[in-house]
């Protein structure tokens, strides 16, 4: 019965549902080649040596890909269903209990999860392959080594990640559904202005775990082991995921310094700072991935640039470490790109009922795209800063144990180009989902978002 009803209601919001299947489709493709390198290792004939560098790319940069895409794929999901509070709370208001509002939910993320999961089985067959051949092609894996992919990366990448968004839907469907029908319909109207308690702590607990790394770089780790490069890299992703969770309370405190001076700029800045406060928890969704890609591309391609510094040649193990980074930046970089446009095409489109509301007050569709622009630059703003701030807790340290200089002799250009991209896009894909949203009558898009 709930499948029925989920596959129904799935058909009938196809477009809600995008951002929610593109997120595990690529999720699950990212995982499975990551982890086909645990069944390419197990093949007969590996040599010690190939399954070391195998059994690293797929533990290390696959484990904590695993975590940022079990992270993204949460947030996707929990935008989602917090997008259907006002549905969710009419559901309550006309019988249905917490238990069958939750089944219901679950059974639609099963739906979407199991098909953009086995769709990706493909791409992450392709993707795995195309891993092992950059890795033959710098001379890390033997040529003779042979392809596999089998139980490690399906299991991997289909079953854990169908299971980690099933998880992650779960918890925020209960607490949706737990919640009274008056609370329900009020933070559907105020844009939710509250943050968890379990999300503060987990946010501080990243962070202090992010700092003690980079402590620990800079006063233990001996400069010339890749352990070190680990460890502070490890402190990167710890910083940035502690900064993405605590968001909220950082968007909050920014709009209130940053606020008056972007107010000043006119009448559509200071309506753009206004709606930024009254919706921050949803303000602040779009801001997480800025700070992680961010954070981890300038942290890890500045920790490469800075150990090429300081070597005359390249060894072996130094085009493995530089494979590795590489291959953290683009991924992480790709995903977090897809996440970032996935949640502001998301977030901007569910606003053309408000957008339609200011067009019937008066305001214009270019009054609106500027409202529009102030949001996503005090949220850009924001998100390049703690980004930066996350990435400077691995790299002065790294430099500090490197090359004993807490400012690295290296181009500024990198951090230009991971923030120039970052910026393009975010401006870029939420001008053209305002744009899009603010076309046709303001009479007949509030038809359309009542029916």
């Amino acid at each position: 019965m709930a499948t029925g009803l989920a596959i129904a209601s799935v058909r009938h919001r196809r477009g809600g549902f995008v951002a929610s299947f593109v997120s595990v489709f690529l999720g699950a493709a990212i995982v499975m080649a990551f982890a086909s390198m645990l069944d390419t290792a197990g093949g007969p004939g590996v040599a010690d040596s190939d399954k070391n560098v195998l059994t690293i790319m797929a533990s290390v940069i696959g484990g904590w890909g695993a975590i940022i895409v079990a992270f993204s794929v949460g947030t996707i999901l929990a935008v989602a269903a917090r997008q259907r509070a006002a549905e969710l709370a009419l559901l309550r208001s006309v019988g249905a209990t917490p238990g069958q509002v939750t089944r219901l939910i679950m059974a639609e993320t099963a739906v979407v999860g199991v098909l953009a999961a086995l769709l990706a089985v493909p791409a992450g067959f392709g993707g795995g392959y195309g891993l092992l051949h950059i890795l033959q092609a710098t001379g890390q894996v033997g040529d003779g080594v042979g392809y596999r992919f089998g139980g490690s990366a399906l299991g991997t990448g289909v079953v854990g990640t169908l299971v980690a968004a099933l998880i992650a839907t779960w918890v925020t469907a209960r607490r949706a559904a737990r919640r009274r029908v008056q609370d329900a319909l009020l933070d559907a109207a105020d844009g939710g202005r509250t943050m968890g308690r379990a999300r503060l702590v987990a946010g501080l607990v990243l962070l202090v775990g992010g700092i003690s790394c980079g402590v620990m770089t800079a006063t233990v780790m001996d400069g010339k082991q890749l352990q070190t490069q680990s460890v502070a890299g490890e402190g990167c992703v710890m910083s940035s995921l502690g900064f993405a969770l605590l968001a909220p309370v950082i968007l909050r405190a920014a709009s209130a310094v940053l606020g008056p001076l972007l107010g000043g700029t006119g009448a559509s800045a200071r309506m753009g700072v206004l709606a930024v406060r009254q919706r921050i928890q949803r303000a602040a969704t779009p801001m997480m991935p800025i700070v992680i890609c961010t954070a981890i591309s300038t942290g890890t391609l500045y920790m490469q640039a800075i150990w090429n510094s300081t070597r005359t040649t390249m060894t072996a193990d130094d085009k493995n470490t530089a494979t590795l980074n590489y291959v953290v930046v683009g991924v992480i970089a790709v995903f977090a790109a897809v996440m970032l446009v996935n949640l502001l095409v998301s977030e901007t489109t569910n606003r053309r009922r408000e957008f339609a509301q200011l067009r019937l007050t008066g305001a214009t569709p270019r009054q609106i795209l500027r409202q529009v622009f102030a949001e996503n630059v005090l949220m850009l703003v924001t998100g390049v800063l703690f980004g930066s701030l996350a990435g400077l807790l691995s790299v002065v340290p790294y430099s500090l144990a490197v090359t004993d200089k807490a400012v690295p002799d290296t181009s500024i250009g990198i951090y230009l180009a991971v923030v120039g991209g970052v910026a393009a896009l975010t401006v870029g894909a939420s001008l053209a989902a305002a744009r899009r949203t603010t076309r046709g009558p303001a009479i007949t898009v509030l038809r359309g978002a009542a029916a």
